[in-house]
């Protein structure tokens, strides 16, 4: 058992208020965008000055226990993250297992420096992910129902719209007609796409107030990235999607293949042990939409808000399970495998060691009892059921 020192990623989208809040600091004058607690290569905890990674592998059965390290091949499955956004995020997906280990060995194969930035696949990993708000918390998540999506077509009454609307008449399989639509839009000349989305972006700017609410934060959130991208791809994506305002407590779930955006917002967010993601525009890093095109899958979302059951959220990953608690007074942490106590309000204890908002701690596999003390809110991040 060790206090856990997250690694830093300063990313240009990041906020100089929310996390920097959560510690009772000022305003940072550079963005602070994720604090990673795991045992990623590319950007390792550390516990004791010694990184997670070299821990682990120093002594995987006593770390992970033997059954975690033997199926996930004495590398910790899952990466813990602090996540604030004060500007959207790239429109991007990632990839299922499969995907992952042949564009790895590709691109290995290619000789690509696993650093370059044209290079796609950082692992050979799949990044099924959840996050859990905060904050108040914006994304966009999924592709939404065809039959909503014609509603908001409709109730923009936009003439250059309405000829690609056709490609979604209710005539043929969702998913097909998806593919077709967003297809056509990523391989129309650039001109022409500026066209329609300025089309658009006037289309919504006079709609806005005379539609129902779920479409003004479509709208509100296409209008603003129209102001940050002018003319990219991504906003007429998000034409597309499921677009939430999730309450603090509330989660979304992203499995492979599913096409999505942070916007705004403080969470903590928990997915198998990768950074392997496809970009499709709304960013000025890599962009290459032959390969998000390969991994993106088609079906729509419904609903993909995740509500916490006796504060466990229950998804379908075998990396990941994480749990919110809240502690006043004594409570005795039960576990099997390792995991990762991260406090994100008051004061918790265990032992000698005490965190604060923004502290973690590791547990390995072999401390079986451990005891948290204080009143304050946690998140504990373990290895998901097989």
């Amino acid at each position: 058992m060790k206090k856990l020192i997250p690694s830093t990623q300063a990313y240009s989208w990041g906020s100089r208020t929310l996390i920097q809040g959560m510690r009772g600091e000022e305003a940072s004058t550079k963005p602070l965008a994720e604090l990673w607690y795991g045992a990623h290569p590319a950007a390792p905890a550390t516990a004791e000055d010694i990184r997670l990674d070299q821990v682990i592998a120093d002594d995987p059965e006593a770390t992970l226990g033997a059954t975690v390290a033997q199926r996930y091949e004495r590398t910790l499955p899952f990466l813990l993250k602090l996540l604030a956004a004060d500007q959207p995020l790239s429109l991007q997906a990632h990839p299922s297992l499969e995907q992952a280990r042949e564009g790895f060995a590709r691109e290995n194969a290619q000789g690509i420096d696993i650093h370059a930035h044209e290079r796609n696949y950082r692992d050979d990993n799949h990044k099924p992910e959840l996050l859990v708000a905060l904050s108040e918390f914006h994304a966009m998540a999924g592709f939404r129902p065809l039959d909503k999506t014609r509603e908001l077509f409709a109730a923009l009454e936009c003439e250059e719209l309405d000829h690609y609307a056709l490609l979604i008449s209710e005539e043929g399989e969702e998913e097909n007609n998806l593919r077709a639509l967003f297809t056509t839009w990523i391989t129309i000349p650039s001109a022409a796409r500026a066209e329609l989305i300025d089309a658009v972006v006037t289309a919504a700017q006079q709609a806005r107030d005379h539609v129902e609410p779920w479409m003004q934060l479509v709208l509100d959130h296409v209008i603003d990235l129209q102001q940050r991208h002018p003319g990219d791809i991504g906003v007429l994506g998000a034409l597309l999607l499921n677009h939430l305002c999730l309450k603090p407590g509330e989660a979304i779930y992203l499995d492979a293949g599913n096409l999505h955006a942070y916007i705004s917002g403080l969470g903590v967010e928990i997915m198998a042990n990768s950074d392997n993601v496809l970009r499709g525009g709304l960013t000025p890093k890599y962009v290459d939409i032959p390969e998000l095109v390969h991994v993106l899958r088609f079906d729509t979302l419904a609903d993909p808000v995740v509500e916490p059951v006796d504060g466990r959220y229950k998804v379908p990953s075998e990396e990941f399970a994480l749990r919110k608690l809240q502690i006043d007074g004594t409570y005795e942490l039960e576990h099997a495998g390792p995991a990762i106590v991260l406090c994100t309000k008051g004061s918790v204890r265990a032992a000698e060691i005490t965190l604060e908002p923004t502290e973690a701690l590791w547990v390995d596999a072999q401390d079986a009892q451990v005891r948290l003390e204080g009143e304050a809110e946690v998140f504990i991040a373990t290895v998901g059921a097989a």
